[in-house]
C-alpha cells in the first residue's frame, strides 16, 4: 500500500507506516487543485493536518483511497459525509496535543497582563524603558473559557492552580472542574472576565461566534485570545477594540487564511499592533505533541487495514474486536438496512462456517460488522455478500 504524509507530519508517522512494509510519500506543505488530484494516484491512505482540504470532488479523484489521518484535533476540513458515504474512514487525533495548547495559552495570559511584547521589542530597538505602567499580576483575575471541552477542561484546572479564577460557557452540559463556575451566557462570561480564550471545534455554527457585538460586551481593558479556528473572530473588528483602547491585548493561533506551506507570506489586519501576539498555527505543534500524534494517528490507519478496526473514526461505524491468532476476519460495510447480521450469520450456517466472534455497529446511514471465524468464507458467501444492495464493501484479512 501506497501512503502519503502532508504538511510536516512527524517523521514517526512515516517510520510506523515504513515497518509495516508500507511505501511512504512525505511532502512539507499541503496540497490543493489539480496538483492534490495527481498526487492522490495510487494512494490508499492519506495523512494530512489542518491546511489541506479534502473535498467530495477530492474524493472522486482518489479511487485507491481506503482512510484518511487528520493528525490534528479538527477534522473540518474533510467532507465527513462525503468520505462516509464512499466508505473512506477518517481518524483524528483528539487527546494528543490538548497540553500543548494549554501551556500556550497559559504563557500568553503572562505576556500580554506584562506587555513583554512592547518591552522586549524596545530592548531590541535599544530602549531601556523600564516601567509598570500597564502591567499587571494575573493572580485573582477571572479567566473566561468559551468552549470547555478537553482542552477548555485541562486549561481550567491550570489556570486555577496559578491562581486565576475560572468562569466557562459551553453550548453543552459540561461539568465544572475544580471551582469553576458555569456561566449562563455567553454575554455574563464577557461581562466577569479580565481575560477570554476560545476553544471551540470547527462546525459551521461556530463561524463569526465572535464579532464586534461580543467585543463590545467584554470588560474594558480586557484581553482576548483565539487558539482554536481561525473562522471563529472578526479580525476587523478585533483591530478596532485594540486601537481604541477598549481591549488591552490579544494573542491569537488561527486565522480565517493561512499560508498553504512553510515560509509563505502571512497577512492579516492584526499585524503591527501593540501587545498583540501573533502565532502561525502553532498551538499543538511541540515535539511532544507531533510525536504523540503521529503515533496515535498512524496506529489508527494500520488498525484499520490490518485489522479493520474503526474505534474513534469520526465518519464510520466504530467497530473494534480482539485480535485472536489464527482466524479470518470479514469486514463489511453496509448502508444500515435491518436483518443484515441475520443474513450474514444465514449465509454462514448455511455454508457451515463456524463465528468465533463478531462485532457489530451503526451510525447514521452505515452499519459495520467485524466477523472472525475458524475457516477462509467460500467464494460464493464472499459473492452474495458483495452482490447485495446495501454493500458498500467487503475486505478480508488473516490474523
Amino acid at each position: 500500500m501506497k501512503v502519503l504524509l502532508l504538511e510536516n507530519i512527524h517523521p514517526g508517522a512515516a517510520e510506523a507506516f515504513r515497518r509495516d512494509g508500507f511505501e511512504v510519500e512525505t511532502r512539507p506543505g499541503s496540497l490543493s487543485g489539480d496538483e492534490l488530484h495527481d498526487a492522490l494516484a495510487g494512494v490508499q491512505l492519506l495523512g494530512i493536518r489542518s491546511n489541506t482540504t479534502i473535498a467530495a470532488e477530492v474524493l472522486d479523484a482518489a479511487k485507491d483511497l481506503l482512510a484518511v489521518g487528520c493528525f490534528c484535533i479538527g477534522t473540518n476540513q474533510v467532507d465527513l459525509t462525503a468520505a462516509a458515504e464512499r466508505g473512506i474512514a477518517v481518524f483524528n487525533a483528539p487527546y494528543s496535543n490538548t497540553r500543548s495548547v494549554v501551556e500556550l495559552v497559559i504563557g500568553e495570559i503572562v505576556v500580554l497582563a506584562r506587555r513583554l511584547t512592547e518591552k522586549t521589542q524596545r530592548m531590541h530597538e535599544g530602549v531601556w524603558d523600564k516601567s509598570a505602567k500597564g502591567a499587571h499580576e494575573f493572580r485573582g483575575r477571572t479567566l473566561g473559557i468559551v468552549g470547555y471541552g478537553n482542552i477548555g477542561t485541562q486549561l481550567s484546572n491550570m489556570a486555577e492552580a496559578i491562581g486565576l479564577q475560572v468562569v466557562f460557557y459551553d453550548t453543552a452540559d459540561r461539568l465544572a472542574h475544580g471551582n469553576a463556575r458555569r456561566m449562563p451566557s455567553l454575554d455574563a462570561l464577557l461581562a466577569e472576565s479580565d481575560v477570554v480564550s476560545i476553544h471551540v471545534d470547527g462546525r459551521p455554527g461556530n463561524a463569526g461566534l465572535f464579532g464586534a457585538e461580543q467585543f463590545a460586551r467584554m470588560k474594558p481593558r480586557s484581553m482576548f485570545i483565539n487558539a482554536s479556528r481561525g473562522m471563529v473572530t472578526d479580525e476587523h473588528a478585533l483591530r478596532e477594540n485594540i486601537l481604541s483602547g477598549h481591549l488591552a491585548g490579544a494573542a491569537v493561533d488561527v486565522f480565517p487564511v493561512e499560508p498553504k506551506a512553510q515560509g509563505d507570506e502571512f497577512d492579516s489586519p492584526l499585524r503591527g499592533l501593540d501587545n498583540v501576539i501573533l502565532t502561525p498555527h502553532i498551538g499543538g505543534s511541540t515535539q511532544e505533541a507531533q510525536e504523540g500524534i503521529g503515533t496515535f494517528v498512524s496506529r489508527k490507519l494500520l488498525d484499520f487495514v490490518q485489522l479493520g478496526a474503526t474505534p474513534l473514526s469520526v465518519n464510520l461505524p466504530n467497530v473494534g474486536a480482539p485480535n485472536p491468532p489464527g482466524v479470518f476476519r470479514t469486514a463489511y460495510l453496509h448502508t444500515s438496512t435491518p436483518g443484515v447480521l441475520a443474513d450474514i450469520n444465514r449465509l454462514l450456517a448455511d455454508a457451515g462456517v463456524n463465528v468465533v466472534g463478531q462485532s457489530l455497529s451503526t451510525g447514521g446511514d452505515l452499519g459495520y460488522v467485524l466477523t472472525d471465524t475458524d475457516q477462509v468464507l467460500p467464494e460464493d458467501v464472499l459473492s452474495a455478500l458483495r452482490r447485495a444492495a446495501q454493500t458498500v464493501w467487503l475486505r478480508s484479512y488473516r490474523l
